[in-house]
């Protein structure tokens, strides 16, 4: 998985390049060094990168597929490579960028990874993982709230520039609750254990970037607000990150609660 993402990751800077997207001052090169844009890499050795890097995710998900015994596990390995490659053309292009965050790092990701493991399919594990995919879709939606005019000039047509930024914004905000209540309801159904109830220790942290979210992006950067590398001009997309880590770590430490509470009271839960 770490492998796919880092393929994903050099083939969108090099489609975005090659495609002429980080010409004229583009958002992602005032953030943050691109290694070809910058000049660190030629377009030879960057593809070269990606090769490599790719084809030991390959490995990783055909070796997967042995010890599995195929079945799903060749469709799942199908679907990853599917949007490592098609992610940032044309999925991202044509409003479906946002969409395949959702299923790659909630459904794919942790349904496929227990699928793996387990060799069961389980619409609870789907359900148990939106919670923490919603909170990963919260920051590339900030992403592309914030780099909305400048994507809609160049005819990216990300799902922000679909619904207008006002929507946008208030879309994050939903995605930003949703997790509290998604698993108030696995508590109750009996799935988590109410140690997972520890994620409300977040909620001070979600308080602090509502106001941010009711409003506009500024026009310049508000005193105090971070510069540079995960800054500025980057507004929504670093608020956003931070009420993810927030929510993230202690839904984190809840999970591992609720393992050790199953592990040591087997019969304190019981479904």
């Amino acid at each position: 998985m770490v492998l796919a993402h880092a393929s994903n990751n050099i083939f969108n800077d090099y489609t975005d390049f090659t495609r002429g997207v980080d010409k004229d001052n583009y958002y992602r090169t005032m953030y943050g060094p691109q290694p070809v844009a910058d000049g660190l890499l030629t377009k030879c050795q960057h593809l070269t990168y990606f090769a490599i890097t790719g084809l030991l995710a390959v490995a990783c998900g055909i070796y997967l597929v042995v010890i599995s015994g195929g079945g799903l596990t060749w469709l799942l390995l199908a679907l990853g490579a599917f949007f490592v490659l098609f992610y940032t053309w044309p999925l991202k292009y044509i409003a479906m960028g946002e969409i395949a965050v959702l299923i790659v790092w909630g459904p794919l990701m942790v349904g496929g990874g227990y699928y793996v493991l387990t060799h069961v399919w389980s619409w609870n594990v789907i359900w148990a993982s939106l919670p923490y995919v919603l909170g990963v879709t919260t920051v590339i939606f900030g992403k592309h709230i914030d780099k909305l005019l400048i994507d809609k000039a160049k005819k990216i047509f990300t799902l922000p520039v679909l619904i207008g930024e006002k929507a946008a914004r208030y879309a994050v905000l939903a995605m930003m609750v949703l997790p509290y209540l998604l698993v108030v309801v696995l508590i109750i159904t009996h799935y988590f254990t109410p140690v997972l109830l520890l994620i409300f220790v977040a909620v001070p942290t979600f308080l602090k970037m509502v106001p941010q979210f009711l409003k506009p992006k500024p026009e310049t950067r508000p005193e105090g607000f971070p510069d540079g590398q995960g800054g500025w001009p980057l507004y929504f997309a670093p608020q956003a990150f931070v009420n993810n880590r927030a929510f993230g770590t202690w839904f984190m430490l809840g999970m591992i609660l609720d393992v050790i509470i199953r592990v040591v009271f087997p019969h304190f839960w019981a479904n």
